[in-house]
């Protein structure tokens, strides 16, 4: 059983930075025994679109991957040790505002962030960006 839940939230205007952490809560069972058994993913929400992913991580953390409209602007990265996972967001604009979801997946690692491999969510974090 897994469980997620995002911090880090808040209003900012363009051009600032925010970081969202993702604190993981995994008790063992016949599929998932530890957290570094996990790929991670950052998704976004904003009212009346559809849910866009944003940049996912796999098991160990090597290999990130993110969508073109926040690549070199977003960093994602985890500590296996304590069950944590971050994303930095810098030089936000308006069209980043949205509901952030942290999601594990089901697999470990693949090249390319696996979307549809996301079974479990957390409740989300508001990130406001104003002009």
């Amino acid at each position: 059983q897994v469980q997620v839940m995002e911090s880090g939230g808040g209003s900012v205007q363009a051009g600032g930075s925010l970081r969202l952490s993702c604190k993981a809560s995994i008790v063992p069972d016949d599929i998932v025994d530890h957290f570094d058994d996990l790929a991670m993913g950052w998704f976004r929400q904003t009212p009346g679109k559809a849910r866009e992913w944003v940049a996912c991580i796999t098991y160990s953390g090597v290999v990130t991957d993110y969508t073109a409209s926040v690549q070199g602007r977003f960093t994602i990265s985890r500590d296996n040790g304590h069950d944590e996972m971050w994303l930095l967001m810098n030089n936000l604009r308006p069209e980043d505002t949205g509901m952030y979801f942290c999601a594990a997946g089901d697999y470990r690692d693949y090249p390319k962030c696996m979307t549809q491999r996301f079974p479990y969510w957390g409740q989300g974090t508001q990130v406001t960006v104003s002009s």
